[in-house]
């Protein structure tokens, strides 16, 4: 389970103090969570009116973020497809530290010795625990509104180009899919270009033509048996198994032209199947080179895609996370007032002790809003139009990030 619960506590004496408290509360005595201290840096307030207003704002922009991210990661697992189980290893984050690398090359007369910065890539659970504020990417030095309008350029811009990639290559998908379904269908409707030569056909003949016979695997001897006589005018010996699958066989047979209506007739009678077939090499020659260009196509797309997926998957996450520290900054400063004094803490939730730990949250901070504990102690009763649930309000700042981002079907 991945799921955080990021709460604020405003400052005591000092703020480490508050920290301790929780630590006392939720995992020195009963373990009930793994905690990390969340930094959020010293922003800047703005006026009261700003705060409400970006409050609501920011709700929204969280709600939309957190879909950025959630359609990136499911789309990465549409392109895996059959290597799903590798996703959660390209669902990382840019941890925010650049490692120096050397590379040696030694040669006959000289060593050639290069650096680079790399960025380390983290899993997501690790970026979380060990936030940094990004202060490249969102100067502090900004409002919290040109943060804000910063941060849903950026998302909007990474679904917009997600929208077109994602068109693109399910259109080149589909069609390949397509062609794909076509050459693995029943022998009655699926594509022959791989199948029939044109040495199996007679070919330029006023008065002959070959058909093409889909006969059931069980009705092989009745075949041989009667289609010299299922019409006038068949050329002896002349059938030949030229594929079978699993169910039926693909038989060829000439006859004169004039008798096509009434062999096909009697063919139906006794469970053979014509297939409405012209051998055009041309068209066959067509259908093959389509099948390896959209082969090839959805390769040289393939690598590409995942490396833009990767890389925007990191920058949404990024993003989100960083609405989230926004949220609890604004949050706290409305809540708790002036001057900004808070402790932001990240809890991991033992999953079998969520309940008490909530409850233990609430006797630690009913103290900053007695109506909202007064409510929460009545969770218990059946209250008409009350769903904390949906609420999820409590006398604390409170905000769920969950890291459970697939949803496989």
């Amino acid at each position: 389970m991945t799921e955080f619960w990021l709460i604020s506590a405003p400052g005591e004496k000092t703020c480490q103090q508050t920290w301790d408290k929780l630590m006392t509360a939720t995992t020195r005595a009963n373990n009930l969570s793994t905690n990390n201290k969340f930094n959020i840096p010293d922003l800047k307030v703005g006026t009261l009116d700003v705060l409400v207003g970006l409050s609501d704002e920011l709700a929204k922009l969280d709600a939309f973020v957190e879909s950025v991210v959630k359609k990136v990661a499911q789309y990465m697992a549409d392109v895996l497809e059959d290597s799903r189980d590798k996703v959660q290893e390209n669902l990382l984050a840019n941890g925010g530290e650049r490692r120096m690398i050397m590379i040696r090359s030694c040669r006959r007369f000289r060593c050639i010795n290069t650096r680079f910065l790399c960025c380390v890539l983290v899993d997501l659970v690790t970026y979380v625990t060990r936030f940094q504020w990004d202060m490249a990417k969102y100067p502090i030095k900004q409002s919290l509104k040109n943060i804000s309008e910063i941060v849903s350029k950026q998302v909007s811009q990474i679904d917009n180009d997600l929208k077109a990639r994602a068109s693109a290559y399910n259109n080149l998908k589909g069609n390949l899919q397509n062609l794909e379904r076509k050459n693995a269908g029943s022998l009655l409707t699926r594509s022959l270009a791989d199948i029939v030569k044109k040495e199996d056909f007679v070919l330029d003949s006023e008065y002959l033509i070959t058909m093409l016979v889909v006969v059931p695997k069980t009705n092989y001897a009745d075949w041989q048996r009667t289609y010299e006589t299922l019409s006038e005018m068949v050329v002896p010996r002349s059938t030949n198994l030229l594929f079978e699958d699993q169910e039926s066989g693909l038989f060829s047979v000439t006859l004169f032209r004039k008798a096509i209506d009434d062999f096909r007739l009697k063919a139906r009678e006794n469970k053979f199947m014509l297939r409405d077939f012209q051998y055009n090499e041309e068209e066959l020659k067509a259908d093959k080179e389509e099948m390896t260009r959209l082969s090839t196509d959805k390769k040289k797309q393939f690598g590409p895609l995942v490396r833009w997926l990767k890389v925007n998957f990191s920058e949404a996450f990024i993003a989100w996370i960083h609405i989230k520290a926004l949220r609890v900054f604004v949050e706290s400063v409305l809540r708790y007032g002036l001057p900004v004094n808070f402790q932001a803490m990240l809890l991991q939730p033992n999953k079998k002790n969520m309940k008490k730990l909530r409850e233990v949250l609430n006797d630690l901070y009913k103290h900053l809003d007695s109506s909202a504990a007064a409510i929460i102690d009545q969770t218990t009763m059946d209250i008409p139009g009350l769903n904390l649930s949906q609420q999820e309000y409590y006398p604390y700042v409170y905000y769920k990030i969950d890291c459970n981002l697939l949803d496989f079907k």
